[in-house]
């Protein structure tokens, strides 16, 4: 039997959501073992002079316990 844990993790970008994404759970891999999905709760974007700044995700990541 193995347990999961969830957690939420926030990541940004100036590129694009998918490099948002890409670039949070590159960062989780190097705190948290053995992440078998997340997906994405919710997205947003910053804004200046009219134009998107920063693309924003938040994660929910899962990961099995050892």
């Amino acid at each position: 039997m193995s347990v999961a844990k969830v957690t939420e993790i926030t990541s940004t970008s100036e590129k694009s959501f998918e490099d948002a994404v890409e670039n949070g759970i590159d960062r989780a891999n190097n705190t948290l073992k053995n992440i078998t999905s997340a997906w994405v709760a919710d997205q947003s974007v910053s804004v200046k002079s009219g134009k998107i700044s920063k693309y924003h995700v938040r994660l929910k990541v899962t990961f099995v316990l050892e």
